[in-house]
């Protein structure tokens, strides 16, 4: 009672003007995170929409002679403009919202995409199949927006203007130069054993990838910040500290893209969607607490229910790539393996198919000369040919024939 007592009396002491000015600088900042997290969710989810539409357009121009037929397109022009306005959207978020807010709110285009996906779906499925087919999927969504919901709810509002001068003050602070020098030595090491040792985990590829995000992240909000208060009047472009910004904006993102097409020839998106995502959110967060301080003056509660917000999301995110369907490749001949009945390697000690370490198919051709080289397969059907004394002189490969006896 005492403390509740003497608590009031100080509430009552303060002046009216200063708890007036500190409401009005709470709401502000909310208001503030709010017009940070629309603009993100806006941004993430045109850039979904328009990456579909780009390859709705490259798919439907698949056949096609003209390998850029689709520049004559409404459709792909429309996709890029859509992608431009969104990333644009994007950028600005930064200039209003807390790094760490901004960051977990990519979870929005996986959310979109699986969404658009399955709208644009052209099976027919009966309720139980499509059910069956798509729980994780909705079950991932739901989850995903019930984070993203948490993130906003309980994300910091810590708000500072982006001078040259706050930047700078950042920039050369000794917990970021620690963290920086933690970043490169593990950035080293990883790309040694990338390179050097052939190490292609999708980890210590995603690791690099999610290393030169978060400074490409720290980047962006500086800039984008100096850029909205030149907007606003107070000019910040005769600084020396955006020109740095925006050099390392630049190449960390061409780095990080360069190392993520990498990634996508070796592994399914989907992978790479579930795993980039949680490492590049952790890493960014961390970064953006090092370097701007956004949970500084937060409480512990606010500071849990976030966490809690972003692993919720990480599991939404997780499940919905989760059930994307993996691509089959094509092969236009007939898989050995496909047939039943048939032996897949020997047949009384003779080769019935020559190993080249992959699936084995119907009609490879044998070459007499070198046994170590990669044979195309042959194109069904095969003709038969008779084998006499002018064949040993011609073509050095002949088709493997086998009779009923054998």
């Amino acid at each position: 009672m005492d403390g509740a007592h003497s608590a009031a009396l100080q509430l009552q002491q303060l002046p009216p003007t200063s708890s007036t000015s500190a409401l009005s600088e709470t709401s502000f900042s909310y208001k503030e995170n709010l017009i940070g997290a629309l603009l993100a969710i806006f941004g993430h989810l045109v850039v979904s929409i328009a990456l579909n539409l780009q390859k709705y357009c490259h798919i439907r121009l698949a056949g096609s002679k003209d390998p850029r037929a689709y520049f004559k397109t409404k459709t792909w022009w429309l996709g890029l403009f859509l992608m431009l306005l969104g990333e644009l959207g994007v950028f600005a978020s930064y200039a209003f919202a807390p790094l760490s807010l901004i960051v977990p709110l990519s979870a929005v285009s996986v959310i979109a995409s699986a969404i658009i996906g399955i709208i644009f779906i052209k099976e027919k499925w009966k309720p139980k199949d499509f059910l069956r087919r798509y729980i994780l999927s909705f079950v991932g969504c739901g989850l995903a927006v019930v984070g993203t919901y948490l993130l906003v709810t309980f994300a910091p509002n810590s708000h500072e203007k982006m001078t040259g001068e706050n930047v700078t003050k950042h920039l050369v602070s000794w917990p970021f130069l620690l963290y920086m020098l933690v970043e490169i030595i593990l950035f080293c090491l990883l790309l040694y054993f990338y390179k050097e040792k052939n190490t292609n985990n999708i980890v210590v590829i995603l690791l690099l990838v999610a290393l030169l995000g978060s400074m490409t992240v720290v980047t962006v909000k500086a800039v984008a910040g100096m850029l909205v208060l030149s907007i606003q009047g107070n000019l910040q472009l005769d600084y020396p500290i955006f020109y740095v910004m925006f050099v390392c904006m630049v190449a960390t993102a061409v780095y990080q893209a360069a190392f993520l097409s990498q990634a996508s020839q070796m592994y399914d998106s989907s992978l790479i969607a579930s795993v980039g995502y949680i490492l590049s959110t952790t890493i960014a967060i961390t970064a953006g607490a090092i370097f701007y301080l956004d949970f500084i003056g937060e409480d512990v509660l606010h500071i849990c229910m976030f966490a809690l917000g972003c692993l919720i999301a990480f599991l939404g995110v997780f499940l919905i790539t989760r059930n994307r369907k993996k691509a089959i490749p094509f092969e236009p001949y007939i898989s050995m393996d496909a047939m039943p009945g048939m032996q897949n390697m020997h047949d009384k000690g003779m080769t019935v198919q020559p190993d080249l370490k992959a699936s084995f198919s119907y009609g490879a051709l044998e070459n007499n000369d070198n046994i170590s080289e990669i044979y195309a397969p042959a194109t069904l059907p095969v003709m038969q040919e008779e084998h006499g004394s002018r064949s040993a002189s011609g073509v050095p490969y002949r088709v493997l024939e086998h009779t009923k006896k054998e």
